[in-house]
């Protein structure tokens, strides 16, 4: 499983000019599910996703987490970050897991964060083309692997 992270001050997902989900200050998490990706992987990219250290401290150094800020957390579906890439110009996708199976297991994520973050889970609508809003933080942005 693989998560690319972005601080934001706020971030919003759209399909077909409906607002599917928003957030404010928080993390903007997209999320690709690999064949392989289970429940101990969901797990520890729920774990990951909510305590990774992104926000400033009262001393400007990256120490809390959304869960520490009480932040909101917009997990976006992108199969296209586990694409690979290393040759050609254009991507594979045979590294991504296919939708029947990739569904399930990132919407189990979904379940997970929002068990253990009250503050506020948000999500775009799995397979569908959406577009993504956001004021990046920073910008801050990391690459998690689960």
């Amino acid at each position: 499983m693989i998560a690319l992270i972005q601080r934001v001050g706020e971030a919003a997902v759209h399909v077909d000019g409906e607002r599917v989900g928003a957030i404010g200050a928080g993390l903007l998490a997209l999320v690709a599910v690999e064949p392989g990706d289970d429940e101990a992987r969901t797990q520890r990219m729920a774990e990951r996703l909510l305590g990774y250290r992104v926000f400033d401290d009262g001393q400007g150094r990256m120490n809390l987490s959304v869960a520490d800020t009480g932040g909101g957390l917009l997990l976006v579906s992108q199969f296209t970050l586990a694409a690979d890439t290393r040759s050609g110009m254009r991507p594979g996708f045979s590294t991504a897991a296919p939708p029947e199976l990739a569904e399930p297991v990132f919407n189990r994520l979904v379940a997970v964060c929002r068990q253990n973050h009250a503050p506020g889970v948000e999500t775009g609508r799995f397979g569908a083309h959406m577009v993504i809003s956001l004021v990046n933080d920073g910008p801050v942005t990391f690459l998690l692997k689960a």
